[in-house]
Order: C-alpha cells, then structure tokens, then sequence
C-alpha cells in the first residue's frame, strides 16, 4: 500500500490528478490511497509522517510548495517529494529539500506515468521500516537501522539515533514491543539496544558507537544469545 499526500489549490488539477493515479493503479495492480490538500498548511496542520509520496504544487496563495517541504523536511526526512509547477526554475530548487522529481504543467498522462515508475522504483530501492515515536508537539517518523538504543530515563525514553536523540513518552515495555521484530535486546532495565549497531561486548557492557552500556548479569544470557543469533543472520 502507497501512501499518497496531493498538495495543490487547483481544483481541475486535483481532479485529472487523481484521475491520473486511479488509472495507473489499475494498470499496475498496485494499491494506492490518496489524501488531498488544497494548500500547505492544510497538510502542515498536525502533520503526521504517515505518507510515501507528495505531490506538492510550487505556487500556491496561502503557503507555497518550496516552504511547506522545508517545513515537512523537519519532522519527516524520508518521504518522498514530487513538486507540480508550471515553471521550471523553481522545480530545479527542489534540491535544497531533497525532492526526488517534479512534473511540469501540464501533465500529459504518459509523463505521469513515466515520473510515478520512477518515483516507486525510487521509493522500493530506498525501503526501509519506521516507526512513529511521540514527541512533545507531535510525532517523529525514525528509522529503524538509524536507532541505536533506547534509554529509560525517568519517566522517558530517550530514542539515540545516529543524527540526534529524541526524548519520548512511553514506557520500556511498549517500545521493546514496538521494535521486537527489528533485531533489539535489552541490556537491562534501562536500555534497550539495536543488535546491527552493537560493536562488541566488553567487561559486561555493550559498546554501540561508543558508548559502554552496562549488561546485568539476569539479562546477560538472552542478550548474547539476541546477539550471536544476530550475526548469524538468524531472527528471535
């Protein structure tokens, strides 16, 4: 299932849009559902990284498509960003928020479809799993493979990634269920690792980008056994 996000205050647009993508879905056999906005801030509004793709027109009255993606590109890194215009100096500053294509108007169907198979041989070549953390303000859509460990701190988790950490509400238990299928063990009560960025165990800790993160001894046994089971390509 791709998750669809259409941006853009033209009504005819929408709809031949839309038109668009029903009829490249049957063509395909592929499963789409599209969510339509008639401006950037009806998509920023609680916005929620649930979406595969956006198609986001450039010139809109209220926000236009080149803010509303910077603003998108600071919750959600990953999805991907399609602009529409009519202009085609501002589809090449798509760069600056990393957009993956664009369409210029107007849009004959073949051109459509050649952008859409890009856009989902793009998308397939780039998968990977996420899950949605809650943060104060909102929700931020990670990476798996880009967490490191979870740190029980009070009565917070603290998600460590590779770019930046992230304090959550929740506890240890709901986000050793939410990522039990994603290869993590815990060390203890306090930590919660992902076993690809473990480095190696050393004096009961676990090194994970260098940090020593302490082992109990009741937890010891599991964690090597995760662990061993891990590098031998196996899955608990």
């Amino acid at each position: 299932m791709i998750r669809i996000a259409i941006v853009d205050d033209d009504p005819l647009w929408l709809e031949q849009l839309q038109n668009y993508i029903k009829t490249y879905a049957d063509s395909c056999g592929r499963e789409f559902t599209v969510q339509v906005f008639p401006d950037g801030e009806d998509l920023l509004h609680h916005y929620q990284p649930n979406f595969d793709l956006i198609f986001l027109d450039v010139e809109m009255e209220f926000l236009d498509g080149m803010t509303t993606a910077k603003l998108i590109r600071e919750t959600d890194p990953n999805v991907a960003i399609l602009f529409i215009t009519n202009m085609a100096q501002y589809a090449i500053r798509g760069y600056e928020v990393d957009a993956m294509d664009y369409l210029l108007k107007p849009v004959s169907y073949t051109t459509f479809a050649q952008r859409m198979g890009r856009a989902l041989g793009r998308l397939k070549s780039r998968e990977q799993h996420f899950v949605g953390v809650a943060i104060r303000g909102g929700t931020m859509k990670l990476a798996v493979e880009d967490i490191l460990y979870v740190e029980s701190q009070g009565h917070s988790l603290i998600y460590h990634t590779r770019g930046r950490d992230y304090v959550s509400s929740g506890t240890m238990g709901e986000a050793e269920k939410m990522l039990q299928q994603h290869d993590f063990s815990r060390a203890n009560k306090g930590y919660l690792i992902n076993l690809a960025h473990v480095d190696g165990v050393q004096d009961q800790c676990a090194l994970v980008d260098g940090d020593m993160l302490p082992i109990s001894r009741a937890r010891k046994g599991a964690f090597l056994e995760a662990l061993t089971r891990h590098i031998g390509g196996g899955h608990p």
